[in-house]
């Protein structure tokens, strides 16, 4: 929020530019920045709009270096880069209009949905995605699997997006059950083995799945106190993909999932590309033979490339 203040020293009056804001801890800070004169609010929040973005920012920085380790992937100068396109993605969003935040999410959801399926081996092109989501029609000639499994993305991605999710066993499971409606009776933890295709790494057995989905959730609520979050989501994803719970849906579902953990934490949401997949599987073998920085160092290039097509271009139009 930014208001004017007025000071008086000495029996002479100061007029101050301020601005508070809520850190993720709750606290709230204050920016102060001395205006030769008072003038309309409207214009000196424009006029001054870079100085309190970069207060905002150094402010976002310190906090995130203080709480979370750093190393040679989530460096001090990689934190301060994702802090900052957190600073500018909440603005972005601040100065939406309702009309505009739908139309922005709409085509972002449009285009994750897209290219999630698209990785799995969904047929659907980009604009059929849009002709099912939002004028609600089947494409001829196309799998009615593929067109019930957009319909379910939409909405998983639509709770998503409004923060109604968790990341807990409940949740997850709910997840999946909306992913596989109409597709899949197959809902809940798998009852048979499954295997990811051309891979040799073992995957957890039935019988386990349920202790280890139980391990992960605690794993999650540890580290999230002292990891970014990027780097939580990457871990969860690639350790949930190793214990592979469903029978159907598990990459979809593990995608959604990191989205919820930076979604949760005020951090912009992030897409994997169709065209990135064969380097997007390659991580995932490396993250099941004990090398995780791959996916890492993929997660955080992923959510900065995503920032800067999706969300980027419109802050030169909310100053």
């Amino acid at each position: 929020m930014v208001y004017i203040k007025e000071k008086t020293i000495k029996k002479r009056k100061y007029y101050y530019l301020a601005e508070s804001f809520r850190l993720p801890n709750g606290k709230v800070n204050s920016v102060e920045k001395i205006i030769k004169k008072k003038e309309p609010l409207k214009k000196l929040k424009k006029k001054y709009a870079d100085f309190f973005d970069s207060k905002k920012k150094m402010a976002f920085t310190e906090y995130a270096l203080k709480k979370y380790k750093t190393d040679s992937i989530f460096s001090k100068e990689e934190i301060r880069k994702v802090e900052e396109i957190k600073v500018d993605y909440r603005k972005a969003l601040k100065g939406f209009s309702k009309p505009q935040l739908k139309d922005v999410f709409d085509r972002f959801i449009a285009n994750f949905t897209y290219e999630s399926n698209a990785i799995e081996g969904n047929s659907l092109t980009l604009k059929d995605v849009a002709i099912v989501m939002f004028e609600k029609r089947t494409i001829e000639g196309k799998d009615l699997r593929e067109i019930y499994e957009t319909r379910n993305s939409r909405k998983v991605m639509d709770s998503l997006v409004k923060k109604k999710f968790d990341v807990n066993e409940k949740d997850i499971i709910k997840m999946h059950k909306i992913l596989m409606k109409d597709m899949d009776e197959r809902t809940g933890y798998k009852q048979i083995p499954n295997y990811i295709a051309g891979s040799d790494v073992k995957l957890t057995p039935p019988e386990k799945v349920e202790e280890e989905m139980a391990a992960l959730i605690k794993w999650h609520e540890k580290n999230a106190e002292n990891m970014h979050p990027i780097q939580v989501s990457a871990l969860f994803h690639g350790k949930f993909e190793k214990i592979h719970p469903f029978e159907d849906g598990n990459g979809r579902v593990g995608r959604f999932i990191s989205n919820t953990i930076l979604i949760n934490q005020n951090y912009p949401p992030f897409i994997i590309r169709k065209t990135q997949r064969d380097s997007y599987i390659k991580c995932l073998q490396d993250f099941h033979r004990g090398y995780t920085k791959n996916l890492e160092r993929l997660f955080l290039k992923k959510y900065k490339d995503t920032y800067k097509k999706f969300f980027e271009g419109y802050l030169k139009y909310i100053k």
